[in-house]
């Protein structure tokens, strides 16, 4: 049978009544957009990760948008990232008309090399934004070190990293404000788009509800721009209000399927993750490296077998961004893992046979040379 990199289908059969009940209760309640459900998740997830406020938006790329906009980020400004991460990452930067600056990763981890941010501090930097990359977290001392000294703002992008600790600190908590997506593959996963920007500061969180809803604060009456229609909807809400209360289980699960891997592959020529010094991984992927990727994987098509490449292309490299300025070389850790790692099946409810024949199907190949 065939085998793909995620698949949500057992876990719908195991939480189908409780999905179906969410969907039953938004309809039945007479509000379908901000209404309970969206308030009631905002203060649980506020209340998950510690901190004083949620906002609710209709998906991950707005997350990080709004949150630069909330922390006064605009044109002229230059926000410091990575090039290995999702796109969406830097195009939530050019939609604010801030310059993206990148820096390279680290070897072992992929994360942000944060000894390298330092040096790309300029007079216009407005933001530090780490990315906190296949469930495991960037080390944000040494980027609230700099904050610090140079009056920057850091927007933490959570998309990756529910539940992902660093020295006991959740995700999302050490910066100015985070942004997480709540898109189907993630470690909390809507049906459909769905994302959120929490934070403590109380001079953000209203900048957030207004820039969500066209810049108003009274019905009709716009009080600042720019504003969006980013609203969380009611039923993506409700579904999960009912799933955060089971993230800590997923997170359980992933790292079983994790241990795993290990078990299995470790003796092999794969790289497998690597987790940083104070890092709690929640592995919303599994990504391993080889020299031969490409071949890895058009011999595991033999099998059926389909896995995906996180990410393929640096973003410095795409023609999207070709006005940045930037050549083939400038980040060589980052192009050198592009053209070597790929993912493997990873999600909470991966059935340990299915498991077992991708880890098998893969020390046969490994074993050809």
């Amino acid at each position: 049978m065939a085998i793909y990199v995620w698949d949500y289908q057992r876990e719908y059969e195991a939480e189908r009544a409780d999905i179906l009940d969410a969907v039953d209760t938004v309809f039945r309640s007479g509000r379908l957009i901000l209404g309970e459900s969206v308030r009631s998740f905002e203060e649980e997830f506020a209340d998950y990760h510690g901190v004083a406020h949620c906002v609710g938006v209709d998906n991950g790329t707005n997350a990080v948008k709004l949150g630069l906009q909330a922390l006064g980020v605009g044109p002229g400004d230059e926000v410091i990232t990575v090039s290995n991460t999702a796109a969406p990452t830097v195009l939530a930067i050019d939609a604010v008309g801030a310059t993206p600056v990148f820096v390279d990763v680290d070897p072992g981890t992929y994360l942000m090399d944060t000894d390298q941010v330092a040096d790309a501090v300029t007079p216009r930097t407005r933001c530090l934004l780490p990315v906190h990359l296949y469930g495991q977290c960037v080390d944000l001392a040494p980027l609230e070190r700099l904050a610090a000294q140079h009056d920057l703002r850091i927007l933490e992008d959570c998309a990756q990293a529910h539940g992902a600790r660093r020295n006991g600190r959740l995700a999302g908590t050490g910066g100015d404000a985070a942004a997480f997506s709540f898109y189907p593959t993630k470690v909390l996963g809507a049906y459909g788009d769905a994302g959120a920007v929490i934070t403590s500061d109380d001079r953000v969180e209203p900048n957030l509800r207004r820039l969500r809803y066209y810049g108003m604060e009274d019905r009709y009456y716009v009080v600042r721009t720019p504003g969006h229609n980013a609203r969380l909807d009611e039923v993506h809400a409700e579904i999960l209000r009912r799933k955060l209360r089971r993230l800590d289980d997923y997170i359980a699960a992933r790292r079983a399927v994790a241990q795993r891997y290990a078990e299995g592959l470790g003796d092999t020529e794969l790289t497998l993750p690597q987790i940083a010094p104070g890092n709690e991984h929640v592995y919303y992927i599994y990504v391993v490296r080889h020299r031969e990727r490409d071949e890895i994987l058009e011999a595991l098509r033999e099998f059926d077998f389909h896995f995906n490449i996180s990410y393929p292309w640096p973003v410095h490299t795409m023609t999207g961004f070709a006005h940045l300025g930037h050549a083939t070389g400038d980040f060589p850790v980052t192009e050198a893992a592009a053209d070597e790692i790929f993912s493997l099946p990873m999600y909470p409810s991966l059935p340990q046979d299915l498991q077992d024949k991708v880890i098998t199907a893969l020390r046969k190949i490994l074993a050809r040379g």
